[in-house]
C-alpha cells in the first residue's frame, strides 16, 4: 500500500492508502475526490487530472512530451505539476503529498 495525503482545492487534507500498481488518478478518484475530473479517463488527452506533487516528486520519472504539452495548457503549471493519470504508484515510493490543482 502507498500512503497518500490528498489536499483538495479548499485545502482540506485527507489521508488514504492506495494499492501499488494504480495510477495516482485512479487512487484519488476511488477515494471519492470528484473535484479531480479526469475527463479523458486516464488516456493523457486532457489536463483535468492536474496535481502538484508536494512530497515524493523525485521518485517519479519526468513527464513525457505528451504530458508536458498538456501541462503547458494550464495557467497553474508549476515545476512539481503532473497529470495524475501518468503517475504510476509503486510500493517503494513511500508516502506522497498531493495537491489537486485549481481548475482551468
Amino acid at each position: 500500500m502507498v500512503q497518500l495525503t490528498i489536499v483538495g482545492r479548499e485545502g482540506a487534507e485527507t489521508h488514504i492508502e492506495a494499492d501499488a500498481g494504480l495510477t495516482l488518478m485512479e487512487a484519488i478518484r476511488e477515494a471519492g475526490f470528484d473535484e479531480l475530473q479526469a475527463m479523458c479517463g486516464g488516456s493523457c488527452s486532457c489536463a483535468t487530472c492536474h496535481v502538484f506533487l508536494e512530497e515524493g516528486f523525485d521518485a517519479f520519472p519526468a513527464a513525457d512530451e505528451d504530458e508536458d504539452d498538456l501541462l503547458d495548457s494550464s495557467d497553474y503549471r508549476r515545476a512539481n505539476s503532473r497529470l495524475s493519470c501518468q503517475v504510476a504508484l509503486a510500493k517503494a515510493q513511500g508516502a506522497l503529498r498531493v495537491v489537486i490543482a485549481p481548475e482551468d
